[in-house]
């Protein structure tokens, strides 16, 4: 279905460029190519359109226990890979939430080879996956991982620590700034 989806998609855009010119499809293509590296290290969001930055957000915060390819629930940490904006939330908590679509088929296959979880638990996150849905956020892997504001936490805090439970943290005015380039099904990839 998805191939069908994307043929007529194409079709689309190649009769939208004939008739409003070639600038429209470059301009759509180029808002395809937006994609987010959240670097742990760095402690940096960048904005990515293919390898040029358009755009950077500095002293992020991770969870509290740093970041790695072995998140469980309740762990504090920061989940490393490849995922998409799956859901957002405005009304959070935390200001505005991004939520991403943890766990992937990866990070499945790995609970699945430690016996986190079991097999119908595994095939329900690779079907989410290779579907493009959010998988459970309730399963021993872990879940509800995001990009957030701060809403009323402490900023000096923000400023000097790692204090989320896994999720990426900046600024209430820098989620703002990163809500322009957000879109659902975009990719954001955590190193």
């Amino acid at each position: 279905m998805k191939d069908l989806y994307d043929d007529y998609r194409r079709v689309f855009l190649l009769i939208a460029g004939l008739v409003l010119g070639a600038g429209y499809i470059a301009a759509v293509h180029a808002e395809e190519e937006i994609w987010l590296l959240v670097d742990t290290r760095a402690r940096m969001i960048k904005v990515k359109s293919g390898n040029d930055t358009r755009a950077e957000f500095s002293n992020i915060s991770i969870g509290q226990n740093g970041a790695g390819y072995d998140k469980v629930q309740g762990d504090y940490k920061t989940p490393l890979g490849i995922y998409r904006i799956g859901w957002t939330n405005s009304d959070s908590r935390f200001y505005k939430f991004y939520g991403i679509t943890y766990p992937s088929r990866i990070d499945a296959k790995r609970g699945l080879d430690k016996g986190l979880i079991d097999r119908a638990t595994y095939r329900s996150l690779v079907d989410a996956d290779l579907l493009d849905q959010v998988p459970s956020q309730y399963t021993l892997l872990g879940g509800q991982i995001g990009i957030h504001g701060l809403g009323s936490a402490d900023q000096e805090v923000h400023k000097v620590a790692n204090w989320t439970r896994g999720c990426i943290a900046i600024t209430n005015s820098q989620i703002d700034s990163l809500g322009f380039w957000v879109r659902k099904g975009m990719f954001v990839v955590i190193r």
